[in-house]
């Protein structure tokens, strides 16, 4: 919970630094980078889509003003548009008075397909699949040291099935994030062509896809805390490791 769009850090085993979107919840992850790195921050940026609310942070993120650091980029075009140019629509008047190229930070930008796996550093390996949602999403598998983790932000699964991609990103995950957008299957259904899941979705799916832990993510921005505490106690009642994603919450994996 939280007012803050995508954004969730990962911190590898190697220190290898992973930030899943740049959502509006960027911002305050880039003043604490700043905080504890403040010689070089070096890292990678994984994009699932360009939906604004999934990028719209990255102009204030504070460590790409710093001419020390270095940051790669990885996502797909979208409308045919390449990632660049998408992230680089940002940085102009009306919007921002500077540009993108003028920004100190080296910046490397690399498109990928669903389907393609990547390595970090010396021990992780990630997997993007492609998930069912309108102009496409990428969902990532983050393999680090035997531990998984899993990044499922925004999907909606088949009247008859669930989308098969989230099943395979999330098998025997250690922690899946999932989208859980509607808090009632009514919902899901009446806005289907939204692209997004109820938490009963969620839930099923991390039972299905035998993973240890879930967490809810990507609620609707007029659930209250309160709304998501119950959503809490139902979804526990039918899987009870689950977990609410909370701004400034820090995990550990493997859980114990």
């Amino acid at each position: 919970m939280g007012g803050n769009t995508s954004c969730i850090d990962v911190l590898t085993s190697d220190r290898q630094l992973i930030i899943l979107d740049a959502g509006s919840g960027i911002r305050r992850l880039g003043q604490q980078l700043q905080k504890e790195n403040p010689e070089r921050i070096v890292g990678n940026i994984l994009i699932s889509h360009t939906h604004w609310d999934h990028i719209q942070g990255f102009p204030f993120f504070a460590p790409v003003f710093g001419r020390q650091n270095r940051f790669v980029l990885i996502g797909r075009r979208r409308v045919n548009k390449r990632l660049v140019e998408t992230l680089a629509g940002q940085f102009i008047e009306p919007y921002l008075p500077f540009s993108y190229k003028a920004l100190p930070a080296d910046l490397i930008v690399k498109e990928i397909e669903g389907g393609e796996t990547f390595i970090i550093g010396d021990n992780t390996k990630v997997l993007a699949a492609d998930l069912n949602h309108p102009g496409g999403c990428l969902g990532y598998r983050i393999e680090n040291d035997g531990v998984v983790f899993t990044y499922c932000s925004d999907v909606s699964h088949y009247d008859d099935r669930f989308d098969p991609n989230v099943l395979k990103l999330a098998e025997g995950a250690d922690l899946l994030v999932h989208d859980a957008h509607f808090p009632t299957m009514a919902e899901r259904n009446q806005f289907s062509d939204w692209g997004h899941s109820c938490w009963e979705e969620a839930v099923q799916v991390a039972i299905e896809a035998r993973v240890k832990t879930l967490a809810l993510f990507h609620y609707a921005p007029d659930l209250t805390d309160e709304q998501a505490e119950q959503i809490l106690y139902e979804a526990r009642r039918q899987f009870p490791n689950t977990i609410l994603a909370r701004e400034g919450a820090e995990i550990e994996l493997p859980l114990r």
